[in-house]
């Protein structure tokens, strides 16, 4: 999504889509499924592993729920969801997910752990699958079992897949030896503005659960949405990022804004995706709902945050997103 979008106006329901561009950058991700005896435990774990994941600022690392899974979905046959983590660097992703799973998943009553990724879409060829780069869960969490947990090879079809089996109070806990790291981009946005909070929160939840469940693509701040927009920098030391002032409506007589007449309220809509793809059609899916349902009750504009282009190589023109 990298050509200019025209500025020919463009509205959804009354709502101006703005002749804008959201700015991606490239990431690291991979993609977990848990599953358990029922949805309750699955739910459970899935809330935990997936908690303080919302910015790689201050959690190291954006993570939340991708999709639901039935039980035909998963390897074992029983209800699950598949999780998608991101993070700037491998060896983040490395040291997040093993501690996640051990303190949020292993302690949760009848879970297991599979891996949802098996190799890059780069890799197409039996070399680079074999040097695809990995992330420990079971080799990790294996030495809880103290000397008791046993090892199993399974053959399928994404070839052989190492699996422990660690004693617990319950029964067993299955957990696949790793899981593959692969390529992800992250910071998809968009930025919904409007008279007030009743406008702009109705926008945001339609979006966000027109959203929900889409394949390949995830929403890690709380409810799908982040009130505090940032920019990169800050006047003090340290702070590597801080309140994007110009979006601010208390700050709009003191500082240069970028909020037009009668919009008072402002949030974002963060989207990481395993590729560019699901994230323009996440932003299309997600700008459709929400302008349908508050174009008529105050949501006023859509715009989409970036630094210039200098920030990351993917760039998603609205305009070009929602034809």
């Amino acid at each position: 999504m990298n050509s200019r979008g025209n500025s020919t106006d463009l509205r959804i329901n009354g709502v101006k889509i703005e002749a804008e561009f959201a700015e991606a950058f490239d990431m690291k991700a991979t993609r977990i499924i848990i599953t358990g005896h029922d949805r309750y435990w699955v739910d459970q774990a899935a809330m935990s592993m997936t908690g303080f994941g919302t910015s790689v600022v201050g959690c190291g690392i954006e993570i939340a729920v991708e999709q639901n899974l039935a039980p035909e979905q998963t390897p074992d046959g029983r209800p699950g969801v598949s999780v998608l983590a991101f993070a700037v660097s491998g060896s983040e992703l490395e040291k997040q997910i093993p501690l996640r799973l051990g303190q949020c998943v292993l302690t949760c009553p009848t879970t297991a752990v599979f891996a949802g990724s098996h190799e890059s879409a780069d890799d197409s060829n039996a070399e680079a699958k074999a040097s695809a780069k990995r992330i420990p869960m079971g080799k990790s969490l294996r030495y809880f079992g103290d000397g008791h947990q046993i090892s199993k090879v399974v053959n399928t079809r994404d070839g052989d897949a190492r699996y422990w089996r660690i004693p617990v109070m319950d029964g067993e806990f299955i957990c696949q030896h790793d899981v593959a790291r692969v390529s992800g981009v992250g910071g998809g946005n968009f930025i919904l503005l409007g008279r007030d909070i009743d406008a702009v929160s109705v926008a945001c939840r339609a979006a966000v659960d027109a959203m929900r469940n889409l394949p390949g693509m995830i929403t890690p701040f709380p409810g799908g949405t982040a009130r505090s927009g940032s920019k990169v920098g800050s006047k003090y030391a340290g702070m590597f990022a801080s309140t994007n002032e110009a979006y601010c409506p208390v700050l709009r007589e003191l500082v240069p804004t970028k909020l037009h007449a009668g919009e008072n309220c402002a949030m974002e809509i963060v989207i990481d995706g395993l590729s560019a793809q699901p994230i323009a059609h996440a932003m299309k899916i997600g700008i459709s709902a929400a302008c349908q349902a508050a174009g008529e009750s105050g949501l006023l504009r859509v715009t989409a945050g970036n630094y210039g282009g200098k920030l990351g190589r993917h760039h998603f023109h609205l305009h070009e997103v929602m034809s």
